[in-house]
């Protein structure tokens, strides 16, 4: 049962006292000073009766004085003393969640916070200073080479060996999900980005030319049911909703999803993003790493967590995620915070929702389960840990012949900003593009081609870092 803290508590942040208490077993008693704190100066604690269980709302009242001694009302009369029945049972407390949906975010940008803690960030600056100096070919080749060190210390074969062990191989299906990746530029920098997107890839943006070509192969290529838009923040590219309004009207069926951090909703501009998303039917698929707010901000910066619940409840109160709305599906996508594999998805599934909704009255859909793939930031996370070889061991001690029949690299075509043509998004970061002589090192593009069932004959490009893909329930 709740004690009298938490009911002060709840009603401060106009909760329930049902609401306030595991809100604040979540939360830091700093954090709700600071949410509070410039809208209201005093408020009142009070009960009133309801004599019916559907009466939520009128058993938890609160009056408050504004700076200005202006004053509210109880929208009903409280009950004198003896006059409160005693069907208790009856009193129903109503859960209250604006609290998350700061006005003064709304409109107010990440990016110089984001920016900040680059500065701050040895491990960011050290990998920056790298690239700056050897460039990504040579930084992607270091990468495989320490990856095939740690495997064989390991007695590790290299992938396709491996795959030829177990009896498997793969075959490139016709293709059915466009995936475009539209640019590196995000108002986040993630600890373990696979894309090494931040503020600071302003460069890296796919132009209107490049996204016409892309839409001319979605309509030239019937096969695809599903267009898969991520970046970097995807939204921040100003061709964004040209390539959700142009989908939408050639492919009604379409399933249009958008890779969405969450916080980009908050971003100045974006106001209008949630009605537009979900005028056009867009699937929001959005990364919430955990439904703690310390775990949240420490794997994608500070403040995040906040925002990413805000963002999620204005995509609730859009339709998303309710069973009323079924055309406007949000999943979630959880990955872990270090070297270990996510836990069952089905049961982590239930923990979600049970403690989004407890907690925020947050609903969704679906949550997916991702291995990190030790690439790119996470690569350089675990180098530095000295946990490379032991993280590539977990990988191979937990393949999953299962993941081998849905990998990404079987139906996807994934496209860069740049309009190069890859199996996967990680095969993107690294370099390994289709038909491309080496890392790094040409490839077709989406101008070499007039549709991309031309890819239908290539083969399959893997290696070392495609053991994530088939560990656990895998990373596609």
């Amino acid at each position: 049962m709740p004690s009298w803290k938490h009911v002060a508590w709840a009603a401060l942040l106009g909760a329930s006292m049902e609401e306030g208490f595991g809100v604040i077993e979540a939360a830091s008693f700093s954090h709700f000073a600071r949410a509070t704190r410039t809208t209201t100066t005093r408020t009142n604690v009070d009960w009133v009766y309801s004599s019916t269980p559907t009466s939520i709302g009128t058993l938890l009242r609160s009056t408050s004085s504004t700076d200005e001694g202006k004053s509210s009302a109880a929208a009903v009369d409280l009950p004198d003393y003896g006059k409160t029945s005693v069907e208790i049972d009856q009193f129903k407390l109503e859960k209250k969640i604006k609290r998350w949906r700061r006005k003064d975010l709304e409109g107010s940008t990440l990016i110089t916070q984001t920016l900040t803690e680059l500065e701050t960030d040895e491990d960011f600056q050290e990998t920056q200073q790298r690239l700056n100096d050897i460039g990504a070919k040579q930084m992607s080749k270091e990468e495989r080479t320490q990856r095939r060190r740690a495997l064989d210390k390991l007695g590790v074969p290299d992938f396709s060996e491996f795959l030829s062990q177990k009896s498997v191989s793969l075959t490139r299906a016709d293709p059915q999900v466009l995936q475009l990746n539209i640019g590196l530029y995000c108002n986040q920098a993630c600890a373990h980005c696979h894309v090494e997107s931040s503020p600071l890839r302003t460069e890296e943006m796919m132009t209107a030319e490049t996204a016409a070509q892309c839409l001319k192969l979605l309509e030239e290529t019937p096969s695809i049911t599903t267009l898969d838009i991520t970046g970097g923040a995807p939204e921040l590219n100003a061709n964004f909703r040209y390539l959700v309004k142009m989908a939408r009207t050639m492919r009604p069926d379409l399933d249009i999803i958008d890779r969405c951090n969450l916080t980009v909703l908050q971003e100045p501009g974006q106001g209008d993003l949630v009605p537009f998303l979900a005028e056009n039917g867009v699937h929001i698929v959005a990364s919430l790493p955990c439904y703690s707010e310390e775990n949240v901000d420490t794997q994608r910066g500070s403040g995040v967590f906040e925002r990413s619940i805000g963002g999620l409840l204005a995509l609730n109160e859009a339709g998303y995620g309710k069973p009323s709305h079924p055309s406007l599906r949000m999943d979630l996508v959880y990955n872990p915070l270090g070297a270990f594999l996510s836990p069952e998805q089905s049961k982590l599934e239930i923990k979600y929702k049970e403690v989004l909704s407890e907690n925020f009255g947050i609903l969704f859909n679906q949550l997916f389960t991702m291995t990190n793939m030790p690439v790119k930031r996470f690569a350089d996370f675990l180098y530095r840990r000295d946990e490379l070889e032991e993280y590539m061991d977990l990988l191979v001690r937990n393949f999953n012949v299962e993941t081998t029949k849905s990998l990404m690299c079987l139906n996807t075509i994934s496209v860069g900003w740049d309009g190069k043509i890859f199996d996967c998004d990680f095969n993107q970061q690294l370099g390994y593009g289709i038909g491309a002589n080496g890392i790094h090192d040409g490839g077709k593009t989406v101008f070499d081609i007039n549709s991309l069932m031309d890819l239908k004959d290539e083969s399959i490009t893997n290696d070392n870092h495609c053991f994530g893909c088939t560990a656990g329930m895998g990373s596609s």
